[in-house]
Formats: structure tokens, C-alpha cells, sequence
């Protein structure tokens, strides 16, 4: 059993800059792939960054793509995404979310965090 808390949204303007945090429980933290996971209001969830248990390969959307970075650390059980050059198109709700297998696919993610909401204003 795994348990994500996700923190670090919030209101930034555009071409700012958030990181996120995703904090872990349970002892197999780094025997999870891990990722973040966004949906905006009338979207689909969609897949934005993944990193592989540990850390040394990652993979993302390709709009986020030189804006974005995923991190993990797990001696604290925390994933990270920074969050740069942002723009009113990322506005979305952002999940944290572990699995096993790899690549990370929405449809079959085995544990979901809360989610943190993510405003970028125009």
C-alpha cells in the first residue's frame, strides 16, 4: 500500500515557475515508477513526466519537454516536478501517481494522489 500527498500548486503568472512534491508512505517507495498526471476542466487526464524507480531515466509530455523536470528522491519517498516557463495552458489539476510497470499509463496506475491545483494567469 502506497500513499501519495501532493503539495506545491497554487496561482503563478505566466512564464513563472512551481514546484510540486509528491510525499510517499509505505516502505517500497523505490520499487515504484513514478509520475505526474494532470487534467484540465472538459480534458482527459493526460500524462506529463514519469521517472523509472531509480531515477535514472525519465520521460515526458511532449509540450512540457525543456519546461519541466522530474526528480525523485527516494531517501525521502518524494517525487518532484519543477515547473518552468509556464503558461495559461498548463492550468490543470496535477496527480502524483506510483505504479510497477513502465512506461506509466493513466488507465492502469495502481495508486493516484489527491491532486493539487495549478492556475497560470494570462
Amino acid at each position: 500500500q502506497v500513499q501519495l500527498v501532493e503539495s506545491g500548486g497554487g496561482l503563478v503568472q505566466a512564464g513563472g515557475s512551481l514546484r510540486l512534491s509528491c510525499a510517499g508512505s509505505g516502505r517500497s517507495f523505490s520499487s515504484y515508477a513514478m509520475g505526474w498526471f494532470r487534467q484540465a476542466p472538459g480534458k482527459e487526464r493526460e500524462f506529463v513526466a514519469g521517472v523509472i524507480w531509480t531515477g535514472g531515466s525519465t520521460s515526458y509530455l511532449d509540450s512540457v519537454k525543456g519546461r519541466f523536470t522530474i526528480s525523485r528522491d527516494n531517501a525521502k519517498n518524494t517525487v518532484y516536478l519543477q515547473m518552468n516557463s509556464l503558461n495559461a495552458e498548463d492550468t490543470a489539476v496535477y496527480y502524483c501517481a506510483a505504479d510497477s510497470r513502465w512506461p506509466l499509463v493513466w488507465s492502469r496506475i495502481t495508486y493516484w494522489g489527491q491532486g493539487t491545483q495549478v492556475t497560470v494567469s494570462s
